[in-house]
């Protein structure tokens, strides 16, 4: 378990054994051993019966599918963890493709089942769903039908399919293994894209210029791979989504989160019709705490110059984080307590180690991982707690078995930021110093419009790339051009950018691996402010209200989620309200600095 010799203390590394004893290991041949032969079993005695099946049968049918569903999920949860784990090693990267490939080959031989029940018509469907058995699956078949109209010929599908891990799936691993080898020399040393994005929150001025320097020289030398990338990709979904009948780009990444175009819209609109209320004003206001007229864009996340910047040992993050969730429900920390008494969590940052940082849920036979970069800052605080928050709910939820515990995006996000909430309040109320609750005020400032503004502007300048690549290939200068356009807008006149800023939008990796994601934590956020707002009115219930929530996981919408706290994310006046919790933290730092 233990890692650095810095004052963090000793940090936590994982120990994918949970999963598998290793890459070799006979458990993981076996298993795939015999979903190989399960599989083959399985489409020999269904493929092209489905819709004959009786709805005892069909229930039958789902279980058995469910079962190999979780195997391969497993395998490729080892396979991704030990390849986040160590992206620059050629024979993890190995193992990681041969698995990919493996799995993807098995699956194809299931590829039939799902196809074969959209074809099933609506009112012989509800027939069957009179049997128990298949009734129990009824939130996976509403899911799974929901992309009826986009379905293509079986033949097609296979060929997709088989096609996934020599396409798209190589794109994303270009871009991964090429952002993990990146080095950025700053004073002397060869920093990581995690380190050296971590200088540009750093207390000594010329180091956050030096790294943002850094940053924009090794980018821009790789930028035109990446532009490659990033033009193939979205070439490809655009080729997909005109075979599927895709009214829009995000309309696919709609459907799978469960959430209406107009939801969405209504969001963006939101957001960005706040942009003067909410990042502007701040940024005005963080520049003349700096006494200047504009900030340059690597000083937008530096601390407040009062801020004392103390590294935040490893057991004082997860003792905060604990006592602030069981402040709300022992429960909660119970569940999360279990990630830090076992080897659930990935701390410390490493060389060909992925950045940023996450949860996988993996199966509900195993548990969650969560991998971060924690290098002591009160950011990786409320990151720990974001992603502990995710942790947590993935466990809740795991109850639903494999094919209906995972939650949509949109709503993936509550636990985590709701967690981040939490914590964040609990170490605002025990600093009483005016001083010290305005570096704690303006740091939740600064991550929710890092949540919510940058996180819109991020889904503009997917769109319109999305959107520009439809009439041809954008050069490196365009999507330079458009990422400047996005952000001046979102930023305001406050930041200051130069042209080494332009290559800036290369090393967001969700831009490749899951197109349109970004708005899903903007929606979260929004939706926990409201969320929060309701918890601090109510007088008793609501963290039962709360864990059954987040007990549901993919087994309810967000109407039906929300509907026992009196939210509607369809109503256009619910964004406001998310949004005004953000205006009035800003406006408190207005008046304490005119006080």
């Amino acid at each position: 378990m233990a890692d650095t010799a810095t004052d963090l203390g000793s940090l936590p590394q994982w120990d994918l054994a949970d999963l598998y004893p290793g890459p070799d290991s006979p458990e993981l041949a076996r298993d795939l051993e015999r979903c190989e032969a399960d599989a083959k079993a399985f489409r020999e005695k269904h493929a092209g019966h489905v819709a004959g099946l009786s709805g005892t049968d069909l229930g039958r049918a789902i279980t058995a599918y469910e079962k190999m569903d979780e195997i391969l999920g497993r395998v490729m949860s080892f396979a991704n963890l030990m390849y986040a784990g160590n992206m620059s090693d050629p024979q993890v990267g190995r193992f990681y493709q041969s698995m990919q490939e493996r799995v993807n080959a098995i699956s194809t031989e299931l590829l039939f089942f799902g196809l074969e029940i959209n074809r099933i018509e609506e009112a012989d469907l509800a027939d069957k769903l009179k049997a128990p058995e298949l009734a129990h699956f009824q939130p996976w078949l509403r899911d799974t039908r929901a992309y009826r109209a986009h379905q293509l010929s079986d033949e097609l599908e296979k060929l997709l399919h088989e096609k996934y891990v020599a396409g798209r799936a190589a794109w994303t691993r270009l871009f991964d293994e090429t952002m993990a080898r990146l080095r950025f020399t700053l004073d002397g040393e060869e920093l990581t894209t995690a380190q050296v994005l971590d200088r540009l929150s750093h207390r000594d001025g010329t180091m956050r210029r030096k790294a943002a320097h850094s940053l924009a020289e090794v980018l821009g030398k790789n930028v035109g791979l990446f532009a490659l990338v990033t033009n193939t990709l979205a070439k490809d979904k655009q080729i997909e989504d005109k075979w599927r009948r895709y009214a829009k780009p995000i309309s696919s990444r709609n459907i799978a989160n469960q959430v209406e175009d107009d939801v969405v819209e209504a969001l963006v609109t939101a957001v960005r019709g706040r942009y003067s209320k909410l990042s502007h004003r701040y940024y005005a206001l963080k520049a003349k705490w700096f006494g200047v007229d504009q900030l340059d864009y690597w000083d937008r996340n530096a601390p407040l110059p009062e801020d004392d910047d103390a590294q935040i040992p490893w057991t004082e993050a997860r003792d905060t984080v604990l006592k602030a969730y069981a402040g709300f429900s022992p429960k909660l920390a119970e569940v999360g307590q279990k990630f830090f008494d076992n080897a659930w969590i990935d701390a410390p940052t490493r060389p060909g180690k992925a950045s940023g940082a996450f949860a996988h849920p993996t199966v509900p036979s195993a548990h969650p991982y969560l991998l971060l970069n924690y290098q002591g800052k009160t950011r990786d605080v409320m990151t720990l707690a974001h992603e502990l928050g995710h942790g947590v709910h993935q466990v809740l939820a795991g109850r639903h078995g494999q094919l209906m515990c995972d939650t949509p995006l949109t709503l993936a996000e509550t636990a985590s930021v709701f967690g981040e909430m939490l914590t964040f309040q609990a170490l605002l109320k025990a600093r009483t110093d005016p001083a010290g609750r305005r570096v704690m005020l303006a740091s939740k400032v600064e991550d929710m419009l890092n949540t919510v503004v940058r996180q819109i502007a991020f889904h503009t300048f997917e769109t319109r790339v999305h959107d520009e690549r439809r009439s041809g290939e954008l050069t490196p200068d365009r999507l330079g051009e458009i990422w400047m356009d996005v952000q001046t807008e979102s930023l305001g006149p406050a930041i200051r950018f130069d042209d080494g800023y332009k290559s800036f939008w290369s090393y967001i990796p969700h831009f490749v691996h899951s197109p349109f994601y970004v708005y899903a934590y903007a929606f979260g956020d929004c939706l926990v402010n409201s969320l929060y707002a309701v918890f601090q009115d109510a007088e008793t219930g609501f963290a039962d209200k709360y864990l059954e929530m987040l007990e549901a996981g993919g087994t309810k919408r967000h109407k039906d989620l929300l509907a026992p706290f009196g939210l509607d994310a369809s109503d256009p006046a619910f964004w406001d309200k998310g949004l005004g919790l953000i205006e009035t933290l800003i406006d408190e730092l207005e008046a304490a600095t005119k006080a």
